[in-house]
């Protein structure tokens, strides 16, 4: 059974995990998607002409949708599907809950009724909470903390995903990653932003002092890591994935400048936003011990291609 279940797949991640592992198995996928904001079909249009890749927009939210979706058997579920923009959690948090914990408690019923052998919860770093500036990596070990309604969304995903692995013993696992930058990303978050306002000459927005400490983590090295928890995975383990690389975010937002040669921007500072988590930092040495994953591409190789996407992306509407 060589069928993949992406969800999510026309989202950030979801849409670059697609393209490494039609590039790199044999597997066969099928790509369910609400097509929400943060969804781009041109993300995964480039897909449609292979007969290992099929659409079908569905919201996991919805169980009955999704229950006339599953219309076969897969080896895997890997749950994308998520809202993940803290600042639209805050301002409206209903969403989270319908397709972060609602979504992945249809999805694990659907591995219940033996629609799928195994099940990938993606989730974040987020869950652990904020770190002080001289603390230790969070470890797989480490309490979980939200401190907004995105991460709290997910927090109780990854709970879900540990009551039905311990109550029905079914073969699921959860990732927790740190920031993910790369090709695809929606503009809402921050290189993407900082890059299309940039190539714009427009003013970037800066939460606060500028200070906040983000673990960095290029998308590709995620995609590796999922994929080697699909095939070697240890059921009803958590694997941190983290790309052991922190930058303060006014440190990301130069490197940036520098990049694409811009002398002088305007950083326009906003106010901070609620609950803002000073700094977020994952150990990894799980899933090196245990999988032999370790991060491959540098921050600043990583901005160079990130960089050169949306480039090439703006120079494409011209």
């Amino acid at each position: 059974m060589r069928k993949l279940l992406i969800t999510g797949g026309a989202g950030f991640i979801g849409a670059n995990f697609i393209s490494y592992i039609l590039k790199n198995t044999n597997y066969e996928i099928t790509n369910l998607d609400a097509l929400t904001y943060a969804a781009n079909l041109e993300n995964v249009r480039k897909f449609e002409g292979s007969d290992r890749y099929h659409f079908v927009k569905c919201d996991i939210g919805n169980k009955k949708e999704l229950e006339l979706a599953l219309t076969q058997k897969y080896y895997a579920i890997i749950n994308f599907a998520a809202e993940s923009h803290v600042d639209r959690s805050i301002a409206n948090p209903y969403p989270f809950i319908h397709s972060n914990i609602n979504g992945t408690l249809n999805l694990l019923e659907a591995v219940l009724a033996g629609k799928a052998y195994k099940m990938i919860q993606i989730s974040t770093d987020e869950v652990y909470g904020s770190l002080k500036p001289n603390e230790p990596p969070f470890t797989e070990h480490s309490p979980l903390a939200p401190n907004n309604p995105y991460s709290a969304s997910k927090a109780a995903a990854d709970m879900l995903i540990r009551s039905y692995f311990k109550t029905h013993n079914l073969v699921l696992n959860i990732t927790r990653s740190s920031n993910n930058f790369g090709p695809m990303q929606h503009n809402e978050k921050l290189i993407p932003k900082v890059i299309t306002n940039c190539l714009n000459d427009e003013k970037i927005p800066l939460y606060g002092d500028g200070q906040d400490i983000r673990d960095w983590l290029y998308v590709e090295d995620h995609c590796r890591a999922i994929h080697l928890v699909l095939e070697n995975g240890m059921p009803g383990e958590v694997y941190n994935i983290g790309g052991a690389q922190e930058k303060k975010n006014i440190e990301v937002i130069e490197m940036i400048f520098k990049k694409l040669g811009k002398e002088v921007v305007q950083i326009l500072k906003v106010p901070d936003r609620k609950g803002h988590d000073r700094r977020y930092a994952i150990d990894s040495t799980k899933i090196l011990n245990d999988l032999g994953w370790k991060p491959e591409v540098t921050f600043l190789d990583g901005l160079t291609r990130t960089c050169e996407w949306y480039c090439n992306k703006g120079n494409e509407r011209k």
